[in-house]
C-alpha cells in the first residue's frame, strides 16, 4: 500500500521530518543498549522493570514509525514521542543491576514470546492513543488533518492491538503453567491485562458491531491506553507474582 500524506504546511512537515528523524536514530540506539545487555545477561529483557521499559519505549517507537510509514500524522509526534521520554526517563530511574533470574524467568523462550508481544501490544496501543488523543483535541486547533483520517488511524492501531494481546495473554499462559504450575491465578498482573484486553474487545465491538465513531470511540481508546499503563505500573501497588517487573 502506498503511503499517504495527510499534513501538508511547511511546518508540520519540518517538525515531521525532525520527529521520524529523531525517532529513528532513538530507535537504533535503543536497539543497540536492548541488544547488548541481552548478550551480557544472556536473556531477553524482562527479568526487571528496567528493562521492561526500555523495551515498552522501543515498542512505542517501532509502532510510531510503521504508522508514518503507512499515514503521515506529523502532530502524533506531539503525543507519542513524550509518552516514550516520559517512559525512558523512568526505565532510567530504576534499577539496572543484572542479577541472576529467578526460577520463575528461566524459560526463555516463552517469556521472550510473552514479553515481545506485550512490547508491540502496547506501542500499538499508544498508537492508537496518540490518533484518539488528536481526534478530541481536534477542534481546538488548526491541525489540516481530517478527524476521519485520525479516526481511522486510531481504529487500524486498535485492530493491531487486540490480537496482540490476545497471543501474549495466551502465551503468558502457557508460561505461568510452566513456571507456577497453573495457567491462571488472579495475580493482579493477570487481571489488569484480561480488563485491558476487554477494553480493547469492547471497543473494536463498538466499532464494527455498533458503528460507532467519532468521540465515543476516541474515548475509548484513551481508556483502553490508561489501563495499558496502569497494567504496566499496576505492580508498584499490588505486588503479586509479577512484582519484579
Amino acid at each position: 500500500m502506498s503511503s499517504t500524506t495527510i499534513d501538508k504546511p511547511k511546518n508540520s512537515i519540518n517538525v515531521g521530518t525532525f520527529a521520524n528523524g529523531f525517532t529513528v536514530l532513538a530507535l537504533v540506539s535503543l536497539t543497540i543498549y536492548i541488544g547488548l545487555r541481552m548478550i551480557v545477561t544472556g536473556h531477553g529483557p524482562f527479568s526487571n522493570q528496567h528493562e521492561f521499559a526500555v523495551s515498552f519505549v522501543w515498542g512505542i517507537l517501532a509502532c510510531y514509525l510503521v504508522a508514518q510509514l503507512r499515514v503521515k500524522v506529523p502532530m502524533m509526534a506531539l503525543v507519542v514521542l513524550p509518552v516514550a521520554t516520559g517512559m525512558l526517563i523512568y526505565a532510567f530511574q530504576m534499577s539496572r543491576e543484572i542479577e541472576p533470574l529467578m526460577p520463575a524467568l528461566q524459560n526463555n523462550l516463552l517469556l521472550s514470546i510473552h514479553v515481545g508481544l506485550a512490547v508491540l501490544a502496547y506501542g500499538a496501543a499508544c498508537v492508537s492513543f496518540g490518533a484518539a488523543f488528536l481526534y478530541l483535541i481536534h477542534p481546538r486547533t488548526k491541525m489540516k488533518t481530517s478527524l476521519e483520517s485520525l479516526d481511522e488511524l486510531g481504529y487500524k492501531a486498535a485492530v493491531v492491538t487486540f490480537p496482540l494481546l490476545t497471543i501474549m495473554i495466551l502465551m503468558g499462559a502457557l508460561w505461568a503453567n510452566t513456571a507456577w504450575g497453573r495457567y491462571w491465578g488472579w495475580d493482579p498482573k493477570e487481571v489488569a491485562a484480561l480488563v485491558t484486553w476487554l477494553m480493547y474487545g469492547a471497543f473494536l465491538h463498538a466499532r464494527v458491531a455498533r458503528g460507532w465513531r467519532g468521540v465515543r470511540c476516541a474515548w475509548l481508546l484513551v481508556i483502553g491506553f490508561a489501563l495499558v499503563m496502569f497494567a504496566f505500573f499496576g505492580n508498584h501497588f499490588f505486588g503479586g507474582l509479577h512484582s519484579y517487573m
